[in-house]
């Protein structure tokens, strides 16, 4: 559906996506650096102002959008892709794969994203990022729990989607078929780990733990800003 009627947001949301668009190329060289950012804002015209108000931290800002819109592209390929007849377990290595090759074109800028987001100062906008995404695949999947495993299953794959990301950036084999090799792996040992937790549930150890961790429920959509799950 096309809007008729501009908001503020959506102009400033706009300006977000062009400045981005005009970074990419800078990244490669400069990182998400405040060189790299003026470079784009004197490339794309836009208003300084405006710019400030579009990416108001910054290079960080077009960093964390740069990654939302690789999640946009992500459940836009699975809209356009039939996954039914695949089992669950391949409909997720599936989605982590629509994820990374989101972002292919620009692997340089995911290198130096991660580079960004490992610093302290930064580390939890990263980990939000990497949940929020972790969290559009299981929901793109139907995902229908709502107590402790709903946070399992986000956390086991936010480690499946980083150490597949990290891999990939330093995989040079034809079509990355090493880093799909790895993922389905990775996978694999998810889908063992689930096996292994259901035994353990049945010992008085398990019993006790889990009987803990049934109480744990799925966040509702209007949890603070920053609460896993949430997505502003």
């Amino acid at each position: 559906m096309i809007k008729l009627n501009k908001t503020e947001f959506d102009h400033i949301e706009a300006t977000r996506r062009k400045l981005v668009s005009f970074i990419l190329p800078n990244v490669d060289f400069d990182g998400w650096s405040s060189g790299a950012l003026n470079s784009a804002i004197n490339d794309s015209g836009v208003d300084v102002g405006l710019a400030a108000q579009a990416a108001p931290r910054g290079a960080i800002d077009l960093a964390v959008a740069f990654h939302r819109q690789g999640d946009e592209l992500m459940l836009i390929t699975l809209e356009a892709t039939d996954i039914t007849n695949l089992r669950y377990s391949e409909k997720v290595a599936q989605m982590v794969r629509f994820r990374i090759e989101a972002s292919k074109v620009h692997k340089e800028a995911v290198r130096r994203s991660i580079t960004l987001f490992a610093l302290p100062s930064n580390f939890n906008e990263g980990g939000k990022l990497i949940w929020n995404t972790v969290d559009c695949i299981w929901d793109a999947l139907q995902d229908t729990s709502t107590d402790a495993n709903w946070y399992t299953k986000r956390a086991t794959l936010s480690a499946v989607y980083s150490s597949t990301i990290l891999f990939w950036l330093g995989d040079e084999s034809l079509g990355s078929k090493d880093t799909w090799d790895f993922l389905d792996r990775r996978i694999k040992n998810i889908m063992e780990f689930e096996k292994t937790k259901s035994k353990i549930k049945e010992t008085l150890i398990g019993q006790s733990i889990f009987g803990v961790l049934k109480y744990l429920r799925k966040p509702s959509d209007d949890h603070k800003l920053g609460f896993p799950g949430y997505r502003g």
